[in-house]
C-alpha cells in the first residue's frame, strides 16, 4: 500500500493542556540512525548551512521544536527550504508544566531524531521543562539516543550545564557590572540540560546587540567564586552558530568577513590563581589580575564552519582561525585587549618545585603519591571535578574513572601544585 504522505501543515489546540501543536510532514513516526550534534545560534536568523549541518543528524527521522510562545514559523524552513529530507516538524507550543509533562508531548520529544529550542524566553523553558519527564526525555535525547539538538537565544540560554535563568528578566552588562548579585543576576548550576561537551559551561546569545561581554564574564567569575570552580563561556553574535560535532570540535558559522560575525570561547587564565577579586553583593565586580583575568578566543565564522575551537581540552587552547584576547574588569568597568594563548602547562603553578612525588603517569587504576598533601583534587578535561580526597599519602583510587586527560591538583606545605595526567 502507497503510504500517504501529508505535507500540509494543520495546528492542533489544546490550550486548557498547556500545548498547541503545530504539524508537517508524514504523520506515521520512523525511526532512523541518528548521530550526535549540538547547534547555538546568537539569537537572530538562522543560518542556513548550520541549520542543514544539524538537520542531517537526524538521519531523515522527526523533529521536534520546542518554544514556550510562537507559532509555526520553524515547521516549512526544516521541513522543506533546506535541501534535507525528514519524515516530519512538529511544532509545541508549550504554556505550563501540564503541557510538557502532558503524554502526547512527551511520546512526541521521546520518539524525535532531532529537538530544535526555539527563542523566547528561556525562564518559561526552566518553569516548564525543568524537574519532570520532559527534562529526563531532553537529557536522554542526547545522552541515550545521541541525537542532534539544538537552540537559539533563549534556547541557546539553557543548553550549558550553568545557565542564565532569567527569572526576574533579562540583565544589562552594566547592571551585572555594578552588582554581581544584583536581583536579575539569577543563575542555575548542574540541574537541567546536560549535554556533552557543555559540563562547566554557561552560553550567552545576542553577543553583539547589545553587547554582552560585560555581562558573561560576570556569570563567570560569580560562578568561581560561588565555589563552583573553573567555568567556560561560549557566546554567539547574532547572525552566528556554533556546531559541536562528535570529535568535540566546536565549529562557527558566519558571514564573515562580509560581516564583523563572531563567537566566543571563554576561560579563566590559567597561567595565574585568577579569582574575582571583588564579588559580593552591593559593590561593583573586579576582576583584574593585571588585566588578564579571563581568557577569550575570538573566531569569526564563515559559511562553510571552517574555523573552529577544540573543546577536548579548553586548557590547551586549541582553535583554527581565531584570536586571543585579555579580558578584565576593574571597578566596574569592562576592557578587551589583544592577547596570547593561554600557557596553562607552562604556568608557574604547575611546575613549582614539588614536595611530593605522584605516579605513575600515565596511571591506570590507581595514583600513587608519596609524601604527604592536605588535600587532593582531580579535574577532568572540562574542569569538572571528579574526585577529590583531604589528608592523602599513599594511594588514590582511580578505578570509577574512565580514559582520558585530567588535572590533578594538591596542596602542600602551603602551596597550590597543578599536574597533567594522563589516564590509559
Amino acid at each position: 500500500m502507497k503510504q500517504l504522505l501529508l505535507c500540509i501543515l494543520f495546528p492542533a489546540t489544546l490550550l486548557s493542556q498547556g500545548y498547541t501543536s503545530y504539524f508537517t510532514g508524514n504523520p506515521t513516526n520512523v525511526t532512523t540512525p541518528t548521530e550526535f550534534g549540538i547547534c547555538m545560534m546568537g539569537g537572530a536568523t538562522e543560518h542556513d548551512n548550520a541549520m542543514a549541518w544539524l538537520l542531517q543528524k537526524a538521519g531523515g527521522g522527526d523533529v521536534v521544536v520546542l518554544r514556550s510562545s510562537g507559532s509555526n514559523g520553524y515547521n516549512n524552513y526544516l521541513y522543506s527550504e533546506l535541501g534535507v529530507a525528514v519524515n516530519s516538524v512538529e511544532t509545541l507550543v508549550i504554556t505550563s508544566v501540564a503541557g510538557a509533562t502532558n503524554p502526547y508531548v512527551l511520546d512526541k520529544v521521546a520518539h524525535a531524531e532531532m529537538i530544535w529550542f526555539a527563542g523566547g524566553d528561556q525562564y518559561n523553558y526552566v518553569s516548564y521543562f525543568k524537574d519532570n519527564a520532559l527534562e529526563d526525555l531532553i537529557n536522554a535525547h542526547v545522552n541515550v539516543k545521541n541525537a542532534p539538538i539544538g537552540g537559539t537565544s533563549a534556547g541557546m540560554a539553557i543548553l550549558g550545564h550553568h545557565y542564565f535563568s532569567a527569572q526576574n528578566g533579562s540583565v544589562t552588562s552594566a547592571e551585572a557590572l555594578a552588582d554581581p548579585y544584583n536581583p536579575y543576576m539569577t543563575l542555575g548550576s548542574n540541574d537541567f540540560v546536560q549535554l556533552p561537551r557543555l559540563q562547566n559551561v554557561i552560553t550567552d546569545s545576542h553577543y553583539d546587540d547589545p553587547d554582552r561581554r560585560a555581562r558573561h564574564t560576570t556569570f563567570i567569575g560569580r560562578l568561581k567564586h560561588d565555589g563552583f570552580g573553573d567555568t567556560y563561556g561560549i557566546a554567539a553574535n547574532e547572525y552566528v552558530a556554533v556546531c559541536i560535532d562528535d570529535s568535540g570540535r566546536a565549529h562557527v558559522y558566519g558571514d564573515y568577513p562580509n560581516y564583523q560575525e563572531f563567537a566566543y570561547f571563554i576561560q579563566p587564565n590559567c597561567t595565574i590563581e585568577s579569582t574575582p577579586e571583588t564579588c559580593v553583593a552591593g559593590s561593583a565586580f573586579t576582576w583584574n589580575q593585571n588585566g588578564s583575568a579571563v581568557k577569550a578566543y575570538k573566531v569569526p565564522g564563515t559559511m562553510d564552519g571552517t574555523h573552529y575551537f577544540d573543546l577536548n581540552d579548553w586548557r590547551a587552547g586549541a582553535g583554527s582561525g581565531g584570536s586571543w584576547q585579555d579580558w578584565s574588569v576593574n571597578n566596574g568597568v569592562f576592557t578587551a585587549t589583544a592577547g596570547a594563548a593561554p600557557d596553562c602547562l607552562l604556568s608557574a603553578e604547575t611546575f613549582a618545585q614539588d614536595p611530593i612525588a605522584v605516579y605513575p603517569n600515565p596511571f591506570g587504576d590507581f595514583i600513587r603519591i608519596d609524601g604527604y598533601a592536605n588535600a587532593v583534587r582531580l579535574y577532568d578535561a572540562m574542569g569538572k571535578l571528579v574526585l577529590e580526597r583531604t589528608d592523602v599519602n599513599g594511594v588514590l583510587d582511580t578505578s570509577a574513572l574512565v580514559k582520558g586527560l585530567y588535572f590533578l591538583r594538591y596542596d602542600a606545605q602551603g602551596s597550590i601544585h597543578t599536574q597533567k595526567m594522563l589516564k590509559n
